[in-house]
């Protein structure tokens, strides 16, 4: 497996199903399900992991932007059940309608301008 940095507590390697090019999971070493079991040392590695990959991404791809998820629990999504952040690397035209980012997680609320 590629890995794409590693620190202590934490390693990064490509996603295996990307929905845009360099799109990456930064991983805890230590097995957790969820972002809330991790201890502070814990977050601070993978964010600081994260830092460090987003400038290598930057470099090697050129995004115009990223997205930062984690999904917590079936109901979020999360089907592997230890702690991942994916980090997506977004490019200017990779889809229609980039406001509202990770609110198009429920279309029907995504477009919150014209909801009032």
């Amino acid at each position: 497996m590629e890995y794409l940095g590693e620190n202590k507590m934490a390693y990064a390697i490509p996603d295996a199903y990307p929905v845009s090019d360099g799109h990456t999971l930064i991983i805890p070493k230590r097995h957790i399900v969820s972002l809330f079991d991790a201890t502070a040392d814990e977050v601070k590695a993978l964010f600081s992991l994260m830092k460090t990959v987003r400038q290598k991404l930057l470099q090697k791809y050129v995004p115009d932007g990223f997205n930062i998820g984690v999904n917590d629990g079936q109901a979020a999504g999360q089907t592997v059940m230890h702690l991942h952040i994916h980090l997506i690397p977004r490019y200017q035209g990779d889809t229609q309608e980039p406001r509202g980012g990770i609110r198009w997680l429920m279309p029907a609320k995504a477009c919150y301008w014209k909801l009032s």
